[in-house]
This record gives C-alpha cells, structure tokens and sequence, in this order.
C-alpha cells in the first residue's frame, strides 16, 4: 500500500512539474502533455570551441546541418556588394532509416538532468507537492517500473490508456524518439522524431474504396488538370495545395491534440484537408495513405464546389459532393462552358457521363458565385480562432482595418494578380484547353500560386503534387535519399564505376528505378524554384529597409549608434501576418566588417541548431553562445498568466498553469471585456499596413579601433516556424535541416563609411 502511495505521488510531482513547467539554471522544461524525451540531438560545441557563424565557414563540428549563418562577402574598397555568400558546403548527416535506437525511459531522463533539475524535484517534494518524506528521485531509483514510459501501471501523462477521446480526430497519435541515453551535459526536451515511415498496407478504418468513391463526389486536381492545365501548375506548388502534406502542419496538429487533450478537436483539420473532413476520414488513418483528393488540402473542389456565402466560421464550409460533371462556382460565369459543349466535337469533349467513345469528360455548367472574387471569400479559414477565443489566424481582422480594405482591395487583387503583392491588375488567357484548343483566350487570368511566404519542407517527390510521382507511394519516396543524388549522372556513374557502395532498400536497387524518379525530382525542383521566387517577391513587395542613419559621425574608438527603418509597404495587412499560430520569424541580420575585410560585430545571427541567439537558445543558455541583446525580431508570441510569477511565453495558446486539465473550451469572461481571453494573449510585434518600426544598434568604440573603410551589410530573414518550436512539436532533424534552407533572404545590400585616423 505505501507503494502504491508512493507511486501516485512521484506520477503527480512529475505531471504538476511537466503541466506547468519549469525554468532552472537557463533550462525551459517544456509543459507538453507527453513522454519526457533527452534524446542527444548532434553534439555541441563546449564555449572554447564556439566561432562566431559568421566568421567561420562550414563547421567541422557535429553541427546541426544547414544551421551554419550566411556570411557576407569581405569588405572590398569603394565597393558596395548586395549579395550575401551561402556556406553551400554543409556537413552531411547520416539519417537512421532502420535499427531505430529506442527512446530513454524517465529514469534515465531523470538521471541525466543537472543537478539544479534534481534539487528542484526534491524541493517541490519538501514544498508539499508530494507526501511528506518522499524523494522522487530516490523512488525512481528504488521503484523497478519506469512511471512515464510503460511497465506495469501504464504511462501515467499519455493518453493511450484511455484514448478515446482522440480516436477520431486529426493525424495519428505517435512521434517516437530515437536517439542513445542522454549525456549529462545535454538539454532535456531537444529530441526529435524520426524520419523512417512505419506503415504496411490499409490502415483500420480507412476505406479500400475510399479513391474511387472520392473521386466520385470529390473529383481531384489532377482530373481538372487535363482541361486546365495552367492554373493546375500554379496551385500544385502553392500552399493551399501544401496544406495536407506539410509535416510541420501534423507535427503542430499533434501536439496541440495531445496538450489539450483532444478538446482542440477537428478545428485545425477544417481548413488543411476540407475535403478529409467532410468524408469523415479517420484521424487515426495517415494522410499519406489517404485518396489523393484529401492529400492535395484547399484542393479545386473546396473553393469551386462551395455555394454559400460564409463568413466567419473557422474553416466549417460545406463542399457540394457529386461528379466530375457537377456544376462548378467561378468568379465569372459559364459562358465558356456554353461554348465548349456547343462545339462538344472540335474540342473532343463528351457530355455523357456513360458514353464509352474517346473524349474528355468535363463539367456540364458553371455559374458565378459572387463571394468567391471577393475578400469575404477568404475570411473562413483566414480569421479563425480556438477557444478559449485566441486568435491564431488574424488577417482578415487587420485587413479590415487596412487602407485597402477602404480602397476596396481584395485579398485577390494582390496575392492572385499580375504582380506579387500588388493591386496593379490581372494577366489575361484562356479559360481552359481541350484537344490543343484554348477556350475564351481573352479571359482575366488569376494566378493560382496564391503569392505568400511559405515554401515546402516536405519530400521533394511527395509535394508539389506530380501525377508522374503516383508511381511510387509516400513510403517509397520517404526512402529515396534525394540528398545523395541518389539518380543523378555523376552518382549512377560513381555506382557503376565502384567508387561508392550503398546499400539501397530493396525497391530502389534498380538504377532505371532510380533514374525516373530523379526526372520527377526535377520537375519539382524547377516548380519549387518558381515557389521560392514568388515568395521572395510578394514578400519584397511588401517590406522596406532604410538607412542606416547614425546617431553620430563614425569616430575612432567611439560608439557608434545607427538606427534602419523597418517599413511595412503593404496596404493590407500587418507584416508579417497569416498564421501566428506558427509563429513565423521576420528578423534583421546586420554585420559590421573592418578595414581588412574581418568580421566585428553582428546581429540577428543563428546559434549551432538554426534558433535565434536569444531566450529560446539552448546554446545561448548552455553559455555555448553569447545572447543577441540587439535582436530586432517581428515575431508574434502567446503569452499566458502564471499561478505565482509574472507572464510567460507559451508555445501554444493552452495555459497550463491556470488549468490543471488543459481543455480547450469556450471562456468564462468575454473576449470583449478583456480584449482577450482570460489568461490567454498574444503580444503582437508586427508591423500595421503602411507602418514602420526603428531598428536600433549601439556598436563598441572598442571594435571601431582601426581607420579605414568599414562595411555594414544587412538584409530581412523569414521563415515559417522557429526551430525550438518545431522541436516542441517533434519535429525530425531533416524538417528542421530544411526549414533552415527555406529560409528567404529580403533586401540585402552594404553601405561603406569611412572612420579617418583622427578624432
């Protein structure tokens, strides 16, 4: 009985302490409802070994690929570069594909923590938290169960005790850890999940028919493709067709479920994959073995098959089910339509659904639906908000406050126009072609990569969305080592001539195989190239840099303060925006170089995991890395109120100090009242339509030392998510390798002044 006693009160220390978290010695235990994990990410540098990232090229540590900053070319008199030079050479990393290393038990967890860790264990004990004269860390070492990964009593903070609240909501439960016992200078919480795919055939509830009867009520894009093949090419790159299949999108969905024990429901499933909710898909089935409709998110169907003029509704928007021959929803009209079928046999089109003769099969008639060329359209999946009432996606609230919206700007007008981000008119082509024949060529064209920032960190040959890439399934492409040049000239050459082995999983021994796929790859990567542009485009368009402007005339060995101006040229909405529920990063790099072309001073640089060199640094807070105290960062964060303290960051918008039961439900107060939910707020850093923000610096007389000619170069850096965050989700070191190569580079230019040998 005392066992059982004991038991109970070691499980609930460690759940209040995970619940709530904890902050010691630097050190964020993070408060997710789930399995503690240390897995020992890549090994980091002790102090003696740090080099400024943008001194140093490639590290020769074992640094987190991809992390490396970029440096600026070395100062060259009388010249001003704008282009920053890539550190291309990046270190490869082996990825684990089999013999998967199973995740640390809590004991071992436990036992790896510092000191400072374990001293905070014993204290909440002796606090009163748990049962007079109980040590749990003594328990644990006495206690022959692990308490949080299994054993006889089962996982006391995961749900697969009792699951059913999650059985039918969203991707599956899961995420194991790989990764060998956790060193005792290591971080607890900078684990990751893996990389290999671990599915064989149908999953349970997932209907073998489900393909045909989908396409049958929900025909794909790639069946709208065979008529409208040009706007097919725009939206498969873009990131409506992204929204399914981004990992970081289930990664994110998973980890909000799990925190708020499945009361978040199907509210992030809405507007990522219409199509999956409205045909009931289970959340236990992966979307990767789900009908190709549901893979390809805000897919044709879901824009031109809805015929009600929503408003505010949080994704929840009917789509109307029937075949390809169902009538669709356009901003113009049918008269296109009209025509084709009125010259039915010049096109090689046929109107009967059972007519077996050769032809191409296409809707029967097509009517204007107002709202769809309208900003209102938008505002169901681009204004939501979870309870208790915070706001994870805000632009349809700040463009209506815009000088835009007063203009009468659509949302359309600047991310579906000629010009990316800008209201300057439309492209004109046809409306569709058939047989080699265009139909209505003088029709307004509207670009359907819908110009935004975010760019793929998904398998190349998974997104975009290739029919060609249906020859192989998701599992099959998750082993194509894409990194390796796996298909390639050189490296089937390199094969034959034997001066590589590799040994290839049975599927990809065949070089033909290989071969095609690599043909596949590159057609994605030329429309991947084509994405990143339009993303550095519309995001161009609606930012500027100004300056620098100094304080005071550049004088040897004297401080030198400066300032730039940070615009916001958009007239729609703030900047950044969209989905803040990501968090997305808008900082700025600034490098000052010497005389001799050497690195002095610089802020806005990554540490060796690719996060920002402030408080969510786990080097910065291992004393590895000195903090950017100079960060100018445009990040939006959550903020929720502490029992005991001040406010605090919360990665996501579930308190878990006020509620001990962290449900997502509707709040006890108003919104209104507070202007927020209780306990629940966001600080919003961005800037508002047309605004502007003073980026300010001090840099040490002590580094101005030297006359001569020095450089200050700077540019504007965005990503979709910071790395610390997705490592909160479980995000695998090959999404966070390539998040930190999506990484887009915003005005980059260098002004030089000159620092005489005089005062």
């Amino acid at each position: 009985m005392p066992a059982i006693a004991g038991l109970a009160s070691c499980g609930r220390v460690l759940s209040d302490l995970l619940r709530t978290g904890l902050v010691l010695s630097g050190v964020l235990l993070t408060p997710m409802v789930n399995r503690l994990h240390a897995q020992n990410r890549y090994a980091q540098p002790t102090s003696s070994q740090y080099q400024h990232p943008a001194v140093v090229g490639p590290s020769t540590s074992n640094q987190h690929p991809g992390s490396e900053s970029y440096r600026f070319p070395p100062a060259v008199a009388g010249q001003v570069s704008p282009a920053a030079i890539p550190n291309t050479a990046l270190p490869h990393q082996p990825r684990a594909i089999s013999s998967l290393t199973p995740p640390p038990t809590a004991r071992q967890v436990l036992q790896s923590y510092p000191a400072a860790i374990q001293q905070a264990l014993n204290s909440a004990n002796q606090n009163g938290i748990g049962e007079a004269g109980f040590s749990p860390i003594a328990y644990l070492h006495a206690y022959p169960q692990d308490l949080l990964s299994g054993g006889a009593t089962g996982d006391l903070l995961d749900s697969a005790a009792d699951d059913s609240v999650l059985n039918s909501m969203g991707p599956a439960a899961g995420g194991n850890r790989t990764g060998a016992n956790t060193p005792a200078n290591q971080i607890p919480g900078a684990g990751h999940g893996t990389d290999a795919a671990s599915r064989e055939g149908v999953p349970d509830g997932v209907d073998p028919h489900a393909e045909v009867f989908a396409e049958g009520c929900y025909p794909s894009a790639m069946t709208c493709a065979k008529c409208h093949k040009k706007i097919y090419d725009e939206w498969r790159v873009s990131a409506h067709a992204y929204a399914a299949v981004s990992p970081m999108f289930h990664k994110f969905e998973q980890a909000i479920t799990q925190l708020s024990t499945g009361t978040v429901g199907t509210f992030c499933m809405r507007c990522h994959a219409p199509v999956a909710m409205q045909m009931n898909f289970p959340r236990d089935g992966s979307v990767l073995d789900a009908p190709q409709v549901i893979r390809e998110g805000v897919t044709c169907v879901a824009c031109h098959r809805v015929i009600e003029a929503y408003g505010r509704v949080h994704g929840e928007r009917r789509i109307e089910p029937g075949p390809l021959q169902a009538p669709v929803y356009g901003s113009i009209g049918g008269d296109g339509v009209a025509k084709a079928i009125a010259e039915k046999d010049d096109y090689k089109i046929k109107i009967d659904p059972n007519d077996k003769s050769p032809g191409q099969e296409i809707h029967l008639q097509a009517f204007r639906f107002e709202q769809l060329s309208s900003s209102g359209f938008c505002q169901a999946c681009h204004q939501v908000a979870v309870h208790p009432g915070i706001a994870l996606e805000v632009v349809w609230a700040q463009y209506r406050a815009s000088p835009a919206c007063k203009k009468g700007i659509s949302c359309q007008d600047c991310h579906m126009g000629r010009v990316p981000g800008k209201a300057q008119g439309y492209t004109v082509g046809a409306a569709a072609e058939m047989s080699g024949k265009s139909v209505s060529q003088d029709r307004k064209h509207s670009n359907h990569i819908f110009y935004g920032p975010g760019n793929s960190i998904a398998h190349p040959g998974i997104f975009p969305h290739n029919e060609k890439a249906l020859r192989w399934n998701t599992d099959q492409w998750l082993s194509f080592d894409w990194r390796a040049g796996w298909g390639t000239k050189e490296f089937e050459k390199a094969l034959a001539d034997k001066q590589i082995q590799v040994q290839f999983p049975k599927f990809w021994d065949s070089a033909d195989e290989r071969m095609d796929a690599r043909k596949v790859l590159d057609e994605n990567f030329e429309l991947l190239g084509i994405k990143r542009a339009s993303a550095i485009s519309v995001m161009e368009a609606g930012s500027q840099i100004e300056g620098p402007f100094y304080a005071t005339r550049p004088t040897l060995g004297q401080d030198l303060k400066l300032h730039f101006n940070v615009k916001n040229a958009s007239e729609g909405h703030n900047n950044p925006s969209g989905s803040l529920g990501a968090q997305p990063q808008l900082w700025l790099n600034v490098v000052l170089t010497g005389p001799n072309g050497q690195w002095l001073w610089e802020s806005g640089y990554l540490d060796g995991n690719g996060d920002l060199a402030n408080q969510h640094s786990l080097q910065v807070t291992q004393g590895v890395i000195p903090p950017d105290t100079q960060l100018f960062n445009l990040q939006t964060q959550f903020i929720t109120t502490g029992v005991k303290g001040p406010d605090r960051e919360m990665y996501l918008p579930v308190n878990v100090d006020i509620d001990q039961l962290p449900f997502l439900r509707p709040g006890n107060i108003p919104v209104s009242v507070l202007n927020h939910p209780p306990f629940i707020r966001m600080e919003q850093k961005s800037i508002p339509p047309l605004g502007m923000k003073k980026a300010r610096y001090e840099i040490p007389g002590n580094l101005l030392c030297q006359p001569g000619t020095y450089r200050i170069s700077v540019r504007m850096r965005s990503r979709m998510e910071p790395i610390y965050f997705m490592r909160f989700c479980n995000a695998t070191p090959e999404m966070e390798r390539r998040m930190l190569e999506q990484t887009i580079d915003l005005h980059p230019y260098a002004v030089e002044f000159n620092i005489p040998s005089y005062r």
